[in-house]
């Protein structure tokens, strides 16, 4: 049976004290669920927060690299895929995840969340200002979803992707 595959999304260099720490739970509940995570891979930010909460819950990882070098990668990423495509790589971050769970707000951020709608693919939107929210919704009703937590995306996820 496939793995589910959650991809965790959200700032770089300028994820905010609370983008981190909201990443870091996700990746803690992503992993307990037997879930895997998905992120950009790289040693910043959301994708290495959620990266490190997932390895200390025992979770698999995959990081999809924009660059090829080694010396980018979050040390909790257990399978680095190096794209040496830049942010041409969100395409493959998105479609490779069976949801999208976007924490924080950039403009990398935004293009795999853009990315993600086009794909007609599910977008739980968490720790986002109410500009991102009201534009990314006024796109896909159908396909964004707002949360305040943690824990509220993760039953969002098994809900909107009828996990059991």
């Amino acid at each position: 049976m496939t793995k589910i595959i959650i991809g965790v999304m959200g700032p770089g260099d300028r994820a905010t004290a609370s983008d981190l720490a909201y990443a870091y739970e996700l990746g803690q509940l992503i992993a307990q669920e037997g879930w895997v995570l998905l992120t950009g891979g790289r040693n910043v930010g959301v994708m290495d927060a959620a990266s490190k909460g997932a390895k200390e819950a025992n979770g698999l990882t995959i990081g999809i690299l924009p660059k090829n070098d080694r010396n980018t990668i979050s040390e909790a990423v257990d399978i680095a895929i190096f794209t040496d495509m830049g942010n041409a790589r969100n395409n493959i971050n998105v479609l490779s995840s069976d949801i999208v769970i976007v924490c924080g707000m950039s403009t990398g951020t935004a293009s795999e969340v853009a990315l993600a709608l086009r794909s007609n693919k599910k977008v739980i939107l968490l720790n986002n200002t109410e500009e991102s929210k009201a534009f990314f919704t006024s796109l896909s009703k159908d396909n964004v979803f707002i949360v305040t937590n943690p824990q509220s995306a993760i039953l969002t996820a098994k809900e909107i992707g009828h996990f059991a």
